[in-house]
């Protein structure tokens, strides 16, 4: 399960903040810049959403700070590899841009925040239901238009996630955001998706797929399994370094003739009074008389057998 953390706004205000960011980013992307001036826009795009991400995290708890690094990680992994790699989907600038990884983050954060929103925990069949209908009909209609296997599997996983998932209202957060996404992403030519998948050229793929959704549930569920033993670690090696001096070997300075910084006064008792020197054994001042030897004070007779 996912902490939650009461904000302000409210969950639905701060999920419509990051779509309009998301919306925000993709729009300055595809405008037209003058020749060379890409990698400035690549730049500042970046850092921005990165500021973005690290200001709606400070009003979240530790956990969902380690979920979203979790789902970042992965993602950027993911990108990484299916986009300038195996090329099943590309970018318009030819690599992944630099404010997608942290994106990521903020398409995750829009989603938890829509999902403990006291708008779907209300009425969570209803929205359960609603994105099961609108997920089919979507994969329905591009299966028969485009011949988009690959989103007909993912709705599939969405409907595992939605069915035995640890946080059923977070997938129905994530289909929304991610739809929203994958359709203002592909309308305005940020990225496009290749007509077949790139390992086998069999599959086909919608641009975007149709249930798109379901395949960043697997973040999402990564998310959640992993983030508490990523913070138990965290808390290991704290704990580890917390001993400010270590148990180390030190050697002692080498030791020195010294003399003490004042006199020392003897005590009474070692002044020595009488005799000087121990005596000897044969001295017989002051001893008693020796005892004399041992003898029988009766006579038995003994008997002969």
């Amino acid at each position: 399960m996912t902490a939650t953390r009461t904000r302000p706004g409210g969950d639905v205000g701060a999920a419509a903040v990051v779509v309009s960011w998301i919306g925000a980013i993709l729009l300055l992307d595809a405008a037209p810049l003058p020749a060379g001036a890409e990698p400035v826009r690549q730049l500042v795009l970046g850092l921005a959403t990165w500021a973005v991400l690290l200001v709606v995290l400070a009003g979240e708890t530790a956990l969902v700070r380690a979920q979203t690094a979790v789902v970042v990680a992965l993602a950027t992994a993911v990108e990484y590899t299916f986009s300038p790699l195996l090329e099943a989907y590309v970018y318009r600038i030819g690599t992944v841009p630099l404010f997608v990884p942290p994106g990521h983050g903020l398409v995750y954060l829009a989603a938890l925040c829509l999902g403990r929103s006291a708008l779907l925990t209300r009425r969570p069949r209803p929205a359960v239901a609603a994105t099961v209908l609108i997920g089919a009909a979507w994969a329905g209609f591009g299966l028969v238009t485009a011949a988009d296997v690959l989103g007909a599997f993912w709705f599939g996983c969405l409907l595992c996630f939605l069915r035995w998932g640890r946080s059923r209202l977070l997938y129905v957060g994530a289909f929304v955001v991610v739809s929203y996404l994958e359709l203002v992403g592909t309308a305005l030519g940020t990225w496009a998706w290749a007509p077949v998948d790139p390992v086998l050229g069999v599959i086909g793929q919608g641009n975007p797929p149709s249930g798109a959704a379901g395949g960043y549930g697997w973040f999402d569920l990564y998310a959640l399994l992993l983030a508490p033993r990523l913070l138990s670690w965290a808390d290991s090696i704290r704990r580890t370094c917390s001993c400010r001096w270590p148990l180390v070997a030190k050697a002692f300075p080498p030791k020195h003739p010294s003399t003490p910084s004042r006199e020392v006064n003897r005590p009474p008792a070692s002044v020595t009074t009488g005799t000087s020197a121990a005596m000897s054994y044969s001295a017989s001042s002051g001893s008693v008389a020796m005892s004399t030897a041992p003898s029988a004070t009766s006579m038995y007779d003994q008997k002969s057998p």
